[in-house]
């Protein structure tokens, strides 16, 4: 199921009622896999991971980044809190293992700080804003990996021949347990 939601700065009003009333069971339900924020200013070597090692989805993203010569780098801003506060929690708190990413922060062929530059030009003039609209100026070419990457982790998931897991420990594991009749 590919389900775009809206309503996030409402309450993650959307997924939260696709989590209480699913088209499929959830307990079918494989992953998520979100793709909240989009890299509009180019490739990186890398890629921000928010919630990093929650879930075996940690694992088949590793192994797609690796196929691309990519890093993966923990949420740098993990205070935020960002896990607890975008679509796939909803679906979290249900169970269903979540794979959060966000753009990478080193850019090829860039310098070190254009990453947090672009970060903060964007926070400072479009974030919640009106002028929050496409931009001529956009590289595009970040986004199309990205979304390969995703794509890839996408389609190793489905041909796996176990569902993916909650890491032990993780604050979620329980509920999937429960889900699946193995608690």
């Amino acid at each position: 199921v590919f389900l775009a939601v809206t309503a996030e700065e409402q309450g993650l009003l959307v997924s939260e009622y696709y989590a209480k009333f699913p088209l499929y069971p959830l307990e079918r339900s494989l992953a998520i896999i979100i793709f909240v924020v989009m890299n509009l200013w180019g490739r990186t070597s890398d890629l921000t991971v928010v919630g990093y090692g929650a879930s075996d989805l940690g694992d088949y993203l590793q192994a797609a980044a690796q196929e691309q010569g990519r890093t993966l780098i923990p949420d740098p801003e993990s205070e935020k809190g960002f896990y607890y506060r975008s679509d796939h929690f909803n679906f979290a708190k249900v169970g269903v293992p979540a794979l959060y990413v966000d753009d990478g922060v080193t850019f090829i062929g860039k310098p070190a700080d254009y990453g947090q530059q672009k970060r903060d030009e964007y926070n400072r003039r479009d974030y919640h804003a009106p002028s929050d609209e496409v931009k001529p100026d956009w590289d595009l070419g970040g986004l199309a990996e990205d979304a390969k990457l995703l794509l890839a982790v996408g389609y190793r998931v489905a041909q796996a021949p176990t569902f993916p897991e909650w890491k032990p420990g993780n604050e979620f594991k329980a509920v999937r347990d429960r889900m699946l009749g193995r608690d």
